[in-house]
């Protein structure tokens, strides 16, 4: 129960710091901080809790992760759909807090998509569906690489923390333009609850490839462990 606590309180604060700082301070006037703000926003929030929460439940916050570690063998089946329905609650409650934030502005409007996560003409660089497709595969491949690698008994202890944070910081720098880059089902089911429509229609693409990515990173860095 108190990893599974852990995880709601960590995937809560992924997506309300990560989508939060993308609906409510990217665009601000004059002190909007853009892109490059918000991607470090999404690594600040695992940065923070990875030394939060790490302890107690590993700090996965998304169910890819939580997938692909199992895949690695890091992880008990046992363990996956209890974390998986706690990461989504989290993030859920978190579209609803911040809803209930963004909705005070005078003008506010879900029609410009509530940090949700899309392809084609609801992608923020109007990228086609193969292109989101392949970037959040490789994406979460490499994000996954990064954890297992970082948290690996033989890494530098004390540091995955940051270098996962800033995996996510960089993950988020790559492909913002071409999905609003999710790596993250939960984080993308969060909002989209939220922002409904299309949103909803697309969200399939966000659980499909980051899970097929973070399995596909398990297993490399699982080759490479064993071969050492």
């Amino acid at each position: 129960m108190q990893k599974c606590v852990a995880e709601f309180i960590g995937t809560f604060w992924l997506v309300l710091g990560g989508c939060g700082s993308a609906v409510l301070a990217a665009a601000y006037p004059q002190l909007g901080i853009g892109f490059v703000g918000v991607s470090l926003a999404f690594g600040l929030t695992v940065l923070t809790m990875a030394y939060a929460i790490g302890h107690i439940s590993g700090c996965h916050l998304n169910p890819a992760v939580s997938i692909g570690l199992w895949v690695g063998g890091r992880f008990e089946a046992k363990d996956l759909l209890p974390y998986i329905v706690a990461q989504v609650a989290g993030a859920i409650v978190a579209g609803g807090v911040l809803y209930l934030i963004a909705s005070g502005k005078a003008g506010f409007d879900l029609a410009g998509g509530f940090a949700s996560n899309g392809y084609g003409e609801h992608s923020p660089g109007q990228y086609s569906m193969l292109a989101a497709l392949v970037c959040e595969v490789v994406m979460t491949m490499m994000f996954l690489f990064i954890i297992m690698g970082a948290t690996d008994a033989r890494a530098p202890k004390g540091f995955a923390p940051l270098a996962i944070g800033l995996g996510l910081t960089l993950i988020h720098l790559i492909s913002i333009p071409v999905t609003n880059t999710s790596v993250n089902p939960a984080r993308s089911s969060g909002v989209a609850l939220f922002a409904g429509d299309w949103a909803l229609s697309q969200l399939w693409l966000f659980w499909f490839a980051p899970i097929v990515g973070a399995a596909l990173g398990a297993v490399i860095y699982r080759f490479l462990s064993k071969s050492e």
